[in-house]
């Protein structure tokens, strides 16, 4: 990529470079979070189109003529200041976000929002752990079912006993989620205020009513890209 020289490039602009931008699939369903820098590398490769808050979208150099105003993070390159994007959409590629919640750290995290299951604690994601509510020692398995988010503090009472053992109880039970991740990001992390029409729209089913499609706010509108070829 012409304009950015990586190994050249000053501290400051390399954490903006590393911000999150959401990645879209042609039907405009949130698939993937990826850094500004990768974001920068597929729009410039017309692998993908910037989509503004407005929802209108721009090619790599439409994108590098808007100006850098108050409000938006910019990021200085041979062309001058760049806006950050936020949210980009492919232009070649269809995949669907899954339907079905993989099981992760991550994901167990997000699911408990980021907080002790036992004490009501939410500390630093660096504190937390995840816990087997009935000890691996005692045939417990690593499913939805049997794993929450502890403090550090209620996992080391809690030792390999269960909760009724170490006095301890469960805030809820824990079971599989029903959405998928990208859709609960926004509770999760809150991101950016441009990604929230894309991710609140992602149902429990994975379904969705989606920018350019009957039932959102910009009704039959066909999406803005072109049909291009399968990556």
């Amino acid at each position: 990529m012409a304009i950015f020289a990586w190994d050249t490039v000053p501290a400051p602009r390399v954490v903006m470079l590393n911000a999150s931008v959401l990645v879209l699939n042609r039907s405009y369903l949130p698939i993937h979070v990826t850094s500004a820098r990768r974001a920068f590398s597929l729009v410039y490769q017309g692998f993908a189109r910037v989509v503004d808050a407005e929802h209108r979208t721009f090619a790599f150099e439409e994108w590098t003529e808007l100006r850098v105003i108050g409000g938006h993070d910019g990021v200085g390159t041979s062309r001058g200041r760049v806006r950050l994007p936020r949210v980009i959409v492919l232009t070649v590629f269809d995949r669907m976000p899954r339907r079905h919640v993989r099981f992760s750290r991550s994901n167990v995290m997000t699911r408990d929002a980021f907080t002790c299951q036992y004490c009501g604690v939410r500390p630093p994601r660096s504190e937390l752990n995840l816990d087997h509510v009935v000890p691996r020692a005692h045939g417990g398995r690593s499913t939805w079912e049997n794993v929450v988010a502890s403090c550090v503090a209620c996992n080391r009472s809690k030792g390999g006993r269960t909760p009724e053992q170490a006095g301890l109880r469960l805030r809820r039970p824990p079971s599989r989620p029903r959405w998928t991740p990208l859709a609960a990001l926004p509770l999760a992390s809150a991101r950016h205020e441009e990604w929230r029409p894309f991710l609140r729209v992602v149902d429990g089913r994975g379904g969705a009513s989606l920018p350019g499609h009957p039932g959102s706010p910009l009704g039959h509108q066909a999406s803005p890209l072109g049909r291009g070829t399968r990556a």
